[in-house]
């Protein structure tokens, strides 16, 4: 069967959401607004459902959604992804580059922007969950229970966004409308980590291929062993002066790699590209992704932020690439590599050689000469998810993957190696660098620089860089040794591990204390 088909169901009802418009949550209580209302609509399964989708709606990748904000925070800020101004294009009020150099604020233009968006996107999913899980208060359907399960979860999922950029934010499981006080990051987590326990008892283990992309038992357990992984930063205190960490919680991070790892569910894909084409709900890998489809307003737009102007119809925007230090860490024989188009240039969809605006032989270089004023072939480029041959516009079919067995594996790892289990860590690297080298090319020892790196590799371009980098203190400026032409203090502001509260949302809501240093 063909994804066209197997994702119909809930890409359909994405596609119907006009009625429940995403809102701005500056009052992070505000439900969103309609013609059309919670009191008034939801009477049966099918009214439900359509709400249920309402929710999944902010992972999508339109200008307003976590692929936009979330993603480019995640990606932008470390040494995976820079955006030069390349002439007239991608200045936008120095954006791109502020949020590169780390030299955002509250009011800033990232502040603004993306910092802003974020907040607001993932307090749009809390809002829509919040009104939907009202509504079943007064309706019984079938499956209560597991779609009330889904709807928490989801809700934590987007708590869990908040808590990584913002750390302690407000808590918000109602839908009265008032100003509300933060809570602490710990508290945070802790409320998220309990919302998942509880929520994963009634979440399947599988769903049908109509139900790809819902929620499932090993969707919560992979936020969790994220969150156990993390907690030393996820329960600490972040000053003007920098992290004060929390309590490690590296066991439960392998028992819920375990939980996945022995659930009989998944296994790691014979290719690794194949978790990222445009046939990707086919992956046996993939436990929790933003379902996307090739139609107007529902696809993925990772072609069109990094390819050339030339490669692609519609015109890509020549934006996105990579640096240098990051392109030349992979090994030549690393599958991996393959991710970035460096060197002469094709269309990718003719396959015929192209040129830049000026006639001459497009060639990607490895260098960005000065961020401020790059050309137009400087940089790799990252082409994780490639184009879908049925793509419409710039609308790709490719499903964004969270949460992949593959991670799984460099979560365990990693927690193992925090325990003292080195061997056990170094048989799970090398199973997973299996896939990417032939012959085989099995690490021989391994430390938390080795951990860092393999994560590199296996997770380019998939939003986890900043949190790796933070987790392992290299986030602040550490990982460049010319910032491109910024003048940026080297070692960084050790507050910057926390994203600013943006001004608007303190402007909104009284009871809002700004994040220290900012």
């Amino acid at each position: 069967m063909t994804k066209t088909h197997r994702t119909l169901g809930l890409c359909t009802l994405l596609g119907s959401l006009a009625i429940f418009p995403m809102q701005g949550c500056t009052d992070l209580t505000e439900s969103p607004r309609s013609e059309i209302g919670p009191s008034n609509f939801y009477r049966n399964e099918a009214e439900v459902l359509a709400g249920l989708a309402s929710v999944y709606a902010p992972l999508q990748a339109g200008n307003f959604a976590t692929l936009w904000s979330y993603y480019n925070l995640s990606e932008v800020t470390t040494d995976e992804i820079i955006v030069p101004t390349r002439g007239q294009d991608w200045y936008d009020a120095g954006l791109w580059l502020e949020m590169h150099r780390q030299t955002w604020s509250a009011s800033s233009v990232a502040g603004l922007d993306f910092i802003n968006g974020a907040w607001n996107s993932c307090f749009g999913g809390i809002a829509r969950a919040n009104v939907l899980l009202d509504a079943l208060t007064r309706l019984t359907i079938p499956n209560q229970a597991a779609v009330q399960a889904e709807l928490r979860a989801m809700r934590g999922f987007y708590y869990y966004l908040l808590m990584d950029m913002f750390g302690g934010v407000q808590i918000v499981t109602d839908i009265e409308i008032k100003p509300r006080a933060r809570s602490t990051r710990a508290e945070l987590f802790d409320f998220i980590e309990a919302e998942l326990l509880a929520a994963r008892v009634d979440l399947p283990l599988t769903r049908p291929a109509t139900e790809n992309g819902r929620f499932t038992r090993g969707a919560a357990d992979a936020i969790l062993a994220s969150m156990y992984l993390n907690a030393q930063v996820f329960t600490g205190t972040v000053t003007a002066a920098g992290l004060q960490p929390g309590t490690a919680r590296w066991q439960d991070a392998v028992n819920f790699s375990d939980s996945i790892l022995n659930s009989g569910v998944y296994s790691l894909a014979a290719n690794f590209g194949d978790n990222f084409t445009a046939t990707n709900d086919n992956s046996p890998e993939n436990i929790f992704v933003a379902k996307h489809h090739n139609s107007a307003g529902l696809g993925l737009n990772f072609v069109q932020r990094a390819l050339h102007y030339n490669q692609f119809n519609p015109s890509p925007w020549n934006g996105f690439a990579t640096l240098a230090e990051t392109y030349n860490a992979f090994d030549a024989a690393d599958v991996r590599r393959q991710i970035f188009l460096i060197g002469p240039q094709v269309n990718l969809e003719t396959g015929q050689p192209v040129t830049d605006r000026a006639g001459v032989p497009l060639v990607f270089t490895d260098t960005i000469g000065d961020a401020n004023s790059a050309r137009e072939n400087e940089g790799p480029r990252i082409l994780k998810y490639p184009p879908d041959p049925n793509h419409v516009g710039e609308n790709n079919g490719n499903d964004y993957v969270h949460f992949r067995l593959g991670e799984i594996y460099l979560i365990k790892a990693e927690a193992q190696f925090e325990l003292g289990n080195a061997a056990g860590a170094l048989l799970l690297l090398n199973q997973l660098r299996a896939r990417a080298f032939e012959p085989d090319q099995p690490l021989a020892t391994v430390d938390r620089d080795v951990i860092l790196r393999e994560r590199l590799f296996e997770l380019t371009g998939e939003a986890k860089r900043r949190q790796d980098l933070i987790r392992h203190g290299r986030f602040l400026n550490q990982w460049s040794t010319t910032m491109l032409n910024g003048k940026v203090d080297k070692n960084g502001e050790p507050y910057r591990i926390l994203m600013p509260i943006p001004q608007p949302q303190l402007d909104a809501n009284p009871l809002l204390v700004q994040n220290a240093g900012y």
